[in-house]
């Protein structure tokens, strides 16, 4: 039936301003109009009790009696036949943590009995809630109950429903609006408001959670009699729209559902377009500019302006709104034109005169810098001895991580090529289960992980030779099985050696992306030489015929995305133990995908990377780069290329526009699927030294960070398109278009900003790159890891009175966050400082307890701190020698930066957001103090001025709340000075605001407002 249908086929953008409508990639980006992000859990009962959506939370029949009947209205339903005690259990970790839900399904109740249970839900004897569609014994009416921990009752109820039909229920729990509401056929029967609602589910490993579906938690209640159909699960309070939509899908029988809305859904607060807001309540003017840019290439305009302000008042820059063109018509010919922006709230209206020169030449610059090994820094306990934020994560990480088995990591990729598990092993969750199409990604990350824990242990020489342990079980594995490919399995058996050939098998009519026990192909000998994943090679095969994203086994899901993992781990490994088996693997997996690629056509590979989620291939032009200088084998870089992805990087076949000529084209677009591209792009420059790869690169960091990012660092989380992984639908729109409701701020999206811009470092030190990797990395990443554990965030949301949600504390099921999250606290300290190519300077990035032994000078630098706590570090050089120190002068360091050397006050210029160059000729035991004093500022959002993050220098400050909110928390301000209105101690980071307790959103573990609706005076 195409009511059977998973996801939609079709997404759209919808229009901004209401001048430019952006089409988005083709897939599975929404179902009824609904975010795939904010789906927990779908069970169609077409069959059997497996999820539906990419979370693998399959459900399980109790009794064997359970039926499976075919239905004139969906086709095969779910039978829970009468007296059959027969029920459906959900996996008990499906509502862990969660705050605000919906449920829906259809039912068929063949009895009029009371009592009968929809599902009922509990986290203890004395927590729990449930539907039951005939009532109770003591209300014969159609009644869900919900009972928290304290033992409040609430209870909300409509008429019964009629037995003997189909009926649409939705059941909808809103925190934040203290609602409970329950939805008949898409209309609402019941909106209780009010309610105080606890936490209902359990926030941990989920074992206190149980769920049925057709079965009371109590004694003696009878079983549903009755069929189920579509029961879906979601981690956001759907609206009345929404759950029509879902209704009215089913009964038009309909394939694709496509709502077009002309704003997004979930409107946040609207504020007057017209009301200027902030410090631009007192603005004047703002100054125009003017730039100069080359023929073909959009000039790269500065976000911020010189503003006059009245009555003496001494404002800050001012944000500036530019349009944002989808080509560059505008600048190819050459001569002046003028580019009007305007100032969010006011009718001012600045210009950019622009003069587009002919027959100029684009200048990108080289690698400058370099990096030092992971042992050649070691990171240390603050100037009073207490542990940093570095190491307390490091250790969550590496302390969990020593306990892991390799085996589990190794389990998907044995059952791929039909070998038998070693004792005790076991497979991962989540997404690394038996039939998941991303099985595999986990043990990438995996490969990487311990390659830097080796590397970062030289402390703990018990600990490197566990990570070295692992390392040599993870490679001597896949190097078995990589070199069972392609090769006969008996004697003179039959066999495919050549990766162009290989077919859909003996017993198959195509290629499927079936992994179930059943159904997974094993034959290992017809996969090609050097072939290695843990699925067969189906899903790449199906990619270059068009595949899309999805559920079903014509459906695939991201296969090179998974491979670059792998390869990325491999080459790891390789780097930091000198493992050539890791390599050989490596060069075998890259020959495969060689030899596939370079026989495809420009129009496939502009379908196949253009595709949502099925396209995503992480950072394979990276890894195949990687793998060119790691061999000197040119190939592998000219395969790099091949995964250009033409339409965003250069807008067509010939080039004509896209990033490299700094063109948005990735508005809209899935934010993690793409930024590794672009580390990607910038890793071909690098090699190639073609200077379109630089120029998509440096265009996209720019854009992104100016246009897409929220206070955290994140730079996904839009409403508009309906995907909270996805850029909003047009630049600088974040409150327009971004906020979604169920999470934004995908952490690995972060994990691989924050690589992107440390790349982009090495050839341009610009301070702004340094100060953007700051935010990140303590704003984000940090804030992402548990208080307790090395569990961490996916989303991270920043809407009102919200809360995080860590998983995966023990490491046995891994999302995409989960893989990237044992990455980042694992080379915490990569970024701290970096050398000159020639080793004649040295730069200081970030202000962290820490040791630098850099050998190529013989020189120590020792680090003593307390940032950030404390706005000073000190910097004693042990050894001798001419050289430079760059030491980074932050951006929001407007108050001052000073700097002592051996006790003497040194006389520097300084500008926030650069690098100081200290030059000398230095002796052993010199010493260097900095200190940048710290203050209070703001950052609003681009497009809503008087929404803002309160920062105390690079801390982002978070209200800590008691309670769900609905609307933004309002806090008045001293226009010439926040401070005044703040109190507290900076050397905690414990602020007072009103009565209102902030902290650093890294210390902050239960609810929150990281954004607030801020009014100077």
């Amino acid at each position: 039936m195409k009511i059977n249908k998973l996801f939609t086929d079709v997404i759209l953008c919808y229009c901004c301003f209401g001048i430019v409508s952006i089409a988005a990639q083709d897939g599975d980006q929404i179902l009824d109009g609904i975010g795939e992000t904010d789906l927990i859990a779908r069970y169609v009962f077409d069959g059997d009790v497996k999820d539906w959506s990419r979370n693998n939370l399959h459900a399980n029949t109790h009794e064997s009696k359970v039926e499976y009947l075919v239905d004139p209205k969906f086709g095969k339903v779910l039978s829970l036949p009468e007296d059959a005690n027969a029920y459906v259990s959900i996996p008990v970790e499906t509502l862990s943590g969660e705050e605000s839900i919906s449920i829906s399904g259809w039912i068929n109740m063949r009895s009029k009995q009371s009592g009968q249970l929809f599902f009922d839900f509990r986290n203890s004897p004395n927590s729990h809630f449930f539907v039951a569609p005939l009532g109770t014994a003591n209300i014969m009416r159609f009644q869900a109950e919900i009972t928290t921990q304290s033992g409040s009752v609430y209870r909300a109820d409509s008429p019964a429903l009629e037995a003997g039909k189909w009926n649409h229920v939705a059941f909808v729990v809103d925190v934040s609006s203290r609602a409970v509401s329950i939805y008949v056929n898409g209309s609402v029967v019941n909106d209780t408001q009010n309610v105080e609602l606890e936490q209902l589910f359990y926030n941990g490993t989920g074992q206190k959670n149980s769920f049925y579906i057709g079965k009371s938690f109590l004694p003696d209640q009878p079983y549903l009699n009755g069929m189920l159909h579509d029961f879906r699960i979601y981690r956001v309070p759907l609206n009345k729209e929404q759950i029509t939509t879902i209704y009215k899908s089913v009964l038009n029988d309909a394939e694709t559902v496509v709502v077009e809305k002309e704003k997004p859904a979930d409107d946040l607060p609207v504020f007057s377009s017209n009301t200027p807001q902030l410090y631009n309540r007192y603005l004047t003017h703002v100054l125009d500019i003017e730039m100069e840019t080359m023929l073909g290439h959009l000039p790269q305009l500065p976000r911020y302006l010189q503003g006059e302000y009245r009555d003496g008042f001494e404002g800050p820059m001012v944000r500036v709104l530019w349009p944002a063109p989808t080509d560059n018509g505008e600048v190819l010919k050459s001569g002046k034109f003028i580019i009007t922006g305007s100032v969010a709230g006011t009718d001012i209206q600045p210009r950019a005169i622009i003069k587009v020169k002919d027959n100029s030449k684009y200048s990108t610059p080289n690698r400058k810098l370099e990096v030092f090994n992971l042992h050649e820094v070691l990171l240390n306990p603050d100037f009073y001895g207490q542990d940093t934020k570095f190491i307390e994560n490091r250790d969550k990480f590496i302390s969990t991580l020593a306990k892991t088995n390799p085996d589990s990591f190794l389990y998907m990729f044995r059952n791929a090529y039909g070998q038998e598990q070693p004792e005790g092993a076991e497979p991962l969750g989540v997404w690394d289960s038996q039939e998941t199409k991303l099985r595999g990604h986990a043990t990438g990350h995996y490969l990487t992980a311990i390659a830097q824990a080796y590397a970062s242990t030289d402390y703990d020489k018990s600990l490197q030779a566990n990570f070295a342990d692992k390392m040599e079980v993870m490679v001597n594995t896949l190097y078995k099985l990589s070199q069972m490919s392609g090769k006969p399995q008996l004697q003179r058996g039959t066999f495919v050696s050549d990766p162009t050939s290989v077919s859909s098998g003996s017993d198959r009519e195509d290629f499927d992306s079936d992994l179930s026990e059943k159904g997974i192909r094993t034959d290992y000998w017809n996969w090609g030489e050097g072939y290695i994943s843990a699925y067969p090679p189906d899903q790449f095969i199906m990619l270059e015929r068009g595949a899309t994203y999805g559920g079903q086994n014509t459906q695939i899901w991201a296969p090179y995305y998974t491979l670059h993992k792998i390869l990325a781990g491999l080459m790891d490994i390789y780097e930091v133990s000198g493992n050539q088996k890791a390599l050989e693997v490596a060069k075998g997996m890259g020959s495969w995908v060689h030899a596939r690629m370079k026989l495809l056509p420009t129009e496939t590979f502009i379908s196949m990377w253009d595709t949502y989620i099925a396209g995503e291939y992480g950072g394979m032009n990276e890894s195949m780069a990687r793998l060119s200088r790691l061999t000197n084998m040119p190939h592998y870089l000219e395969t790099a290329k091949l995964f250009d992805n033409i339409k965003m990087f250069f807008g067509d076949s010939v080039h004509s526009h896209g990033l490299a000529k700094n063109v948005d084209t990735f508005r809209g677009l899935h934010a993690n699927q793409h930024i590794p591209q672009i580390i990607g792009a910038l890793e071909t420059y690098r090699d190639s030294k073609i200077p379109e790869y630089y120029q998509v690169a440096d265009n996209f960091w720019n854009k992104a960070v100016n246009d897409y990012m929220f206070s955290i660092g994140g730079v996904a989380g839009a409403r508009n398109p309906t995907n909270a992984e996805c850029f909003t639908s047009e630049p600088a729109t974040l409150y327009e278009n971004g906020f979604s409701s169920g999470g934004q701020n995908e952490t690995c999206a972060t994990y691989n900003m924050l690589k992107l811009t440390r790349n982009l470092f090495l050839y341009d030190q610009r301070g702004e790159l340094m100060d953007y990797y700051e935010r990140g990395l303590y704003n984000h990443i940090f804030a992402s890891v548990a208080d307790d554990s090395s569990a961490n965030t996916y989303h991270v949301s920043l809407r009102p009175g919200s809360v995080k949600q860590f998983s995966n504390p023990d490491m046995k099921g891994f999302t995409c966050c989960n893989g990237t999250a044992i990455e980042s606290n694992t080379k915490l300290q990569n970024s701290i400082y970096f050398r000159s190519a020639d080793n004649s300077a040295l730069y200081i990035n970030l202000y962290v307890p820490s040791t630098l032994k850099w050998t190529e000078r013989n020189v120590v630098i020792e680090q003593t701190t307390a940032f950030p706590y404390e706005d000073n570090t000190r910097l004693m050089i042990k050894g001798s020698g001419k050289f430079d120190i760059n030491v980074r002068v932050p951006q929001w360091a407007t108050e001052g930066f000073y700097v002592m050397i051996n006790g003497k006050k040194e006389n520097v210029q300084v500008r926030p957001g650069s690098y100081l160059t200290l030059r000398r000729k230095w002796k052993d035991g010199d010493t260097i103090e900095l200190r940048m004093p710290f203050q209070f500022h703001l950052n609003p959002v681009m497009d809503q001025q008087n929404i803002v993050s309160l920062f105390y220098g690079p801390v982002l400050l978070a209200a800590q709340e008691s309670e769900p909110r609905k609307g933004w928390r309002k806090i008045t301000l001293d226009a010439f000075d926040i401070g005044k209105s703040i109190l507290g101690n900076p050397k905690e980071l414990v602020f007072n605001i009103d009565g209102v307790v902030f902290k650093p959103f890294y210390e902050t573990y239960g609810r929150h407002s990281v954004y607030l609706d801020v009014t100077l005076k």
